[in-house]
């Protein structure tokens, strides 16, 4: 243990400095140091006949990005054990060749954008979990690096357009050089840049989801035609970025392509339908984790992100998440499920989540939420629940959930906290639990109504659908370092005998330069060919491993009570005479007509060490931020769960 915590420690370190030397070479590059006298003798020494151009920052650029995130995938692995944009002369005047060199400036900039864009998408990324970020808390950097690098790049492109407008080089526009820039490559890339751009304001893409899904679909154009126009010495310069990202993209359309089995589908009275999936019993993930489904049936294309409310060792065959009814899609999904279904084809992706239970290290948690932003913390009560009963010496945290409703019928949500498909429900019992229900549009308890019945529908078994599992089984991280580790050799390997072979013979021939743009399309070509052969092979031998085992996979129904926690409202029901319920019932406190006093439920938390957890609309979020960021919530942790995908 002690040798996997300093190995942990001593990673952490090498990447730390790793990183901290990349962004200095980053913040040094637009300087004149670097291009004027650095540049020069870096290309003078490394850029070989192998690599010719692409040398320098190839070594400089990409191979540090490539090193942490092998690093990091070995980093994780120990943890889950142990738990050429270069300016051509014009004879012009002084002040247009300085408007010239601030455009140019403002693409670079943009460029550095471009080299983290592509960081926070990277849903099963080994960097991220290192400086303590998943895929869905840091979206909101691919928002901003995305704003920025389109405002940097229309910048760019203007201030060219109004460049040769004045010194009557507008012909330039048009231009696809052979032996340098395509300019015509960078306004198709504007083009479409743009169009993804527009259509990402948060305006439209509330308003319009499937507007905005399918235009970001252009991604795969606008990549194209940005590598074409920057060139291939900086190519390499926002390769990592891309490579990593490409990785995970390539390995989730693997895990996609399986069918997987739905086993039963439950509705609460509220509008909420929780999906139960059959899953590997090997297949392990952390409370808060996402995964996003696709329901053919519906859409062939979109895919959206729901929160996981299954505890990976509470319900070993099964993951859960629960959906409530809003948008088009959501709204299509029920009514499949309202109908006479036997069966529904569904493919997953995930699930996504933290690398570690970092909530079970605080004296106190206080989890906050609203709405459906319940649905995060059913999990984290679940993983209380299991390590409550498994571990007996180990410290829980006392819990205390304020959460606010529209209507009383949507207590019934608090059904969820007890599993379906687990003979262990009783150990809600254990569990020191105590739950403040608000609801803001009620003044009084309604009278009894007949409504309050779950529904739970049990699907027949197809032999074509497959349990839940990981795309490169349980050693995942060692499985994709080797995945980024050969992919990346093989692509330089390749690289190196392409240009050494056959790009350098043709340009040692008299003045003959080899198509600018055809570098950037082998540069692409075999990055795409070594990361699709490299994942393709590891995934697929990971599936022929794990094949005998998913066959002996099987559900039991279990019997799912037609009554609801949330149905003591309505009057009461016999049922919920059992522990389980009973517990539950005695553990809530329900206050109608208003909501809860968030300064008051704050700073009457005593004790030294109390996590905060926030699940809900944006404004809560941030009112609970501002209280915990005050003089007097020095003893208040806070953390946002954020699902803004």
């Amino acid at each position: 243990m002690a040798k996997e915590i300093a190995m942990g420690r001593a990673l952490k370190m090498i990447f730390f400095l790793t990183f901290v030397l990349w962004l200095w070479l980053w913040i040094m590059l637009p300087t004149k140091l670097y291009k004027n006298y650095w540049s020069p003798k870096l290309n003078m020494n490394l850029n070989s006949t192998y690599f010719r151009e692409q040398g320098t920052n190839l070594l400089l650029f990409s191979f540090p990005i490539m090193l942490m995130a092998v690093l990091g995938c070995f980093y994780l692995h120990f943890q889950k054990e142990s738990s050429d944009l270069d300016p051509k002369p014009f004879s012009t005047q002084r002040g247009e060749l300085k408007f010239r060199s601030v455009s140019l400036r403002v693409g670079y900039i943009g460029n550095i954008c471009w080299a983290f864009l592509f960081f926070p998408v990277t849903r099963g990324s080994s960097l991220l979990p290192l400086i303590g970020l998943t895929s869905e808390s840091s979206i909101k950097y691919h928002i901003w690096l995305g704003h920025l690098s389109n405002l940097l790049f229309a910048l760019h492109t203007i201030g060219f357009i109004i460049y040769w407008a004045l010194t009557d080089q507008m012909a330039l526009l048009k231009q696809w050089s052979e032996d340098y820039v395509s300019n015509v490559a960078g306004v198709i890339a504007m083009t479409f840049a743009t169009i993804i751009w527009v259509t990402s304001f948060q305006s439209i893409r509330r308003k319009m989801f499937e507007v905005f899904y399918y235009t970001h679909h252009f991604y795969i154009l606008y990549i194209i035609f940005y590598l074409i126009h920057v060139g291939v010495a900086y190519v390499c310069l926002i390769l990592p970025g891309i490579f990593l990202w490409f990785i995970d993209r390539y390995l989730r359309f693997l895990q996609s392509q399986r069918r997987v089995s739905l086993v039963s589908a439950r509705h609460l009275p509220c509008g909420v339908v929780e999906l139960n999936f059959l899953k590997s019993p090997e297949l392990s993930y952390n409370p808060t984790s996402v995964m996003f489904i696709n329901v053919p049936s519906i859409s062939k294309l979109q895919w959206h992100p729901f929160t996981v409310t299954s505890n990976c060792k509470l319900e070993p065959d099964i993951v859960s998440v629960v959906i409530k009814s809003g948008g088009s899609w959501t709204s299509k999904l029920h009514k499949h499920l309202s109908s006479s279904l036997d069966h529904l084809q569904v493919s997953v992706e995930g699930p996504y989540g933290p690398a570690s239970t970092h909530f079970l290290r605080h004296e106190y948690l206080l989890l906050i939420s609203g709405g459906s932003g319940i649905t995060p913390f059913i999990s984290i009560i679940r993983e209380i629940m299991i390590v409550r009963s498994t571990k007996v010496n180990f410290h829980v945290p006392q819990i205390r959930l304020i959460c606010a409703f529209k209507n009383s019928i949507d207590l019934t949500m608090l059904d969820l906290l007890l599993p379906v498909s687990s003979t262990q429900t009783e150990l809600i019992s254990n569990v020191p639990l105590q739950i403040e229900a608000y609801i803001t549009r009620e003044k009084e308890q309604p009278q009894t109504n007949s409504e309050n019945l779950i529904n739970t529908i049990w699907f027949k078994p197809n032999p074509l659908d497959s349990p839940i599992s990981e795309a490169l089984g349980r050693n995942s991280w060692l499985l994709l370092g080797a995945i980024i580790s050969s992919s990346f050799v093989m692509f330089l390997i390749l690289l190196g005998i392409t240009t050494r072979y056959y790009i350098y013979p043709i340009e040692q021939n008299g003045d003959v330069v080899y198509n600018y743009t055809y570098k950037v399309l082998w540069d692409m070509f075999l990055a795409f060919a070594c990361i699709c052969i490299s994942s393709s092979f590891v995934f697929l031998w990971q599936r022929k491993t794990n094949a005998s085992n998913d066959k002996q996979i099987q559900i039991h129904n279990f019997q799912s009570p037609k009554a609801s926690p949330g149905s003591w409202i309505f009057g009461g029901d016999s049922e919920l005479e059992s522990l389980p319920y009973q517990s539950l019932v005695q553990a809530t406190n329900i206050h109608y007509g208003g909501r809860p006093d968030l300064n008051k439920i704050l700073f009457d938390c005593k004790g030294s060490d109390i996590g905060v957890l926030v699940s809900g609309p944006t404004g809560m979020r941030h009112d609970v931020a501002k209280i915990c960021s005050s003089a007097y919530g020095d003893n208040l942790k806070f953390h946002s769960m954020s699902f803004t995908w």
